[in-house]
């Protein structure tokens, strides 16, 4: 098996709608596996034990974190990050996370160092950053 980077994300009890949405960007196969599957008490049994999107060429996992910290969740506490030369695939699940309400940190486009770039926050504070290794003339569309 080759090295890989999971995206894992705790979520305080949204972890299934969360991933439903990651799904609907991303495409690919969602498995979700409750607390009762696992047989452990003292938990919500229809609480998100373990989660894992499988779409091409990588992975998000998440599941349930009940008991907020003491300083809350906030914001940002993942950083997930495309690196690609993938322009319409990369580009479409930026376009896709715009359409279903992500905040827009940065927009798509083109930057100093010569790739496009953006970034969103997702409605439970998961920052994704897209860096695309574009060819010169590319341009995004409506940009």
């Amino acid at each position: 098996m080759s090295t890989a980077l999971v995206v894992y994300i705790s979520f305080a009890g949204h972890a299934r709608e969360a991933m439903t949405f990651y799904q609907s960007v991303f495409g690919g196969e969602l498995v979700i596996a409750t607390f009762a599957d696992f047989g452990i008490p003292d938990a919500p049994a229809d609480g998100v034990m373990h989660s894992e999107l499988r779409a091409e060429g990588f992975t998000v996992m998440g599941a349930d974190a009940f008991g907020e910290p003491t300083e809350g969740w906030g914001k940002n506490r993942v950083h997930a990050a495309f690196m690609s030369d993938e322009i319409d695939r990369v580009s479409g699940f930026y376009d896709s996370f715009v359409e279903r309400g992500a905040e827009v940190v940065q927009s798509l486009e083109k930057q100093v160092w010569g790739d496009f770039y953006g970034e969103l926050v997702d409605p439970w504070g998961v920052a994704w950053m897209f860096n695309i290794a574009a060819p010169d003339g590319w341009a995004k569309s409506g940009s």
